[in-house]
């Protein structure tokens, strides 16, 4: 399937994703690259193994993608003066008030010292308030007590996100605030818990469900029709998939299903998590992007697309953050989004999904799957398609 763009656009984005398109690799992906007001899909494989084909506008759990919608629904709020960029959150979330820190992150959760001054709105935008995930809590052998302690009060946010796991928004902010930091406000980039909190911010500062806020300030002004916490039409929603044990016999590891179409993602979940709860198309995602492009309108202000698209972290900050030693090489932090040297900027959802503009370029390129990311790094499908459409482009 193809629209727009053709030539050598088409040839090269379609000839790097087909190799990877399987039962047993990648079994469906929809790649949208956009130039100006020229716009090129390939649909390729299946929503599940065995089912029906994908098409242009079939669902998919967007993961971590789900954080700069979480961004640009912040900075809305902040343009309605609902919240303050430099306040402490404690206003509207005296759950997170009088922190204690973690004397170290592997340690036990009572031994801590007071925290140097509040969370600020802007911490959590940066992901530098104190809490998240961390190569200690990847690497280490056994849980660490403050991993084990979010597990047990079913946080979903140092693992896989998990709709059908994580309490209501109340109960979710009071175990978070019933345990220590794990570094100073302000010291270090911890991944994934701050836009998590976001959303529980979000929702008290506005007076209505987080899902609301995103429909009405967000989804509804840019046209995002498919984009939300749950899907009501199963069948459109791909199967999510992760690589599953070792087969000796095949010397190699296969897939299993992780999530069917009519699974977590096919209900309300109790938690709509700002940092990675959201189903979403590839136009859906273009449209988010596309605001972007024309400076925010009718959504964002100039001033917060230009936060949103810049580096906000100090050298500091990065030094002892990051998702591996080379994760700031070449790229740094905004809010809720990554942003490269070069002036692109964007995210990737970790059951499968790439979200990335270029302004410089004028290219948006979506890449929408439903196999679960092995790592931190960018699966051979993703990279390919990325550097194909540059190719492309040239």
């Amino acid at each position: 399937m193809t629209d727009g763009l053709t030539g050598n656009w088409a040839g090269r984005l379609r000839a790097a994703a087909q190799p990877h398109v399987g039962d047993d690799k990648v079994p469906g992906v929809v790649v949208l690259a956009a130039t100006g007001d020229r716009v090129h899909v390939e649909a390729l494989g299946v929503l599940s193994v065995g089912g029906p084909p994908v098409t242009r506008d079939s669902q998919f759990r967007i993961a971590s993608m789900t954080k700069p919608v979480t961004g640009a629904a912040t900075m809305v709020l902040i343009q309605e003066g609902l919240i303050q960029l430099d306040e402490p959150v404690t206003r509207l979330l005296p759950e997170l008030a009088d922190r204690r820190v973690l004397t170290r992150v592997d340690g036990p959760l009572d031994e801590t010292v007071p925290a140097n001054r509040p969370i600020t709105t802007r911490d959590l935008l940066t992901f530098t308030f104190g809490f998240g995930a961390a190569m200690e809590v990847f690497m280490a052998r056994e849980p660490l007590p403050i991993a084990a302690a979010a597990d047990e009060l079913r946080l979903g946010t140092l693992g896989p996100p998990d709709p059908g796991v994580q309490p209501d928004p109340d109960t979710w902010i009071a175990g978070l605030g019933a345990l220590p930091l794990m570094a100073q406000p302000g010291e270090r980039w911890l991944y994934n818990t701050g836009a998590s909190v976001l959303g529980v911010l979000i929702a008290r500062a506005a007076g209505q469900p987080f899902g609301e806020v995103l429909r009405t300030r967000i989804f509804e002004p840019l046209g995002m029709r498919d984009t939300a916490f749950w899907t009501t039409e199963p069948d459109r929603l791909a199967a999510a998939y992760r690589t599953g044990p070792a087969d000796a016999s095949q010397h190699g590891a296969g897939l299993e299903l992780w999530d069917p179409p009519d699974g977590r993602y096919a209900r309300p979940p109790a938690f709509e998590d700002g940092a990675a709860g959201l189903v979403s198309t590839a136009d859906d995602m273009l449209a988010f992007a596309r605001m972007f492009q024309r400076g925010g309108a009718p959504v964002l202000s100039a001033e917060s697309v230009q936060a949103m698209t810049t580096d906000q972290l100090t050298a500091a900050q990065k030094a002892r953050g990051g998702l591996g030693p080379d994760f700031f090489a070449g790229q740094s932090w905004s809010f809720c989004q990554a942003v490269q040297e070069d002036g692109s900027f964007g995210w990737n959802g970790g059951l499968g999904t790439t979200w990335h503009v270029d302004p410089g370029r004028d290219l948006v390129l979506i890449v929408l799957t439903q196999r679960m990311f092995d790592g931190p790094t960018m699966p051979g499908l993703h990279a390919a398609i990325q550097a194909a459409a540059y190719a492309a482009g040239d």
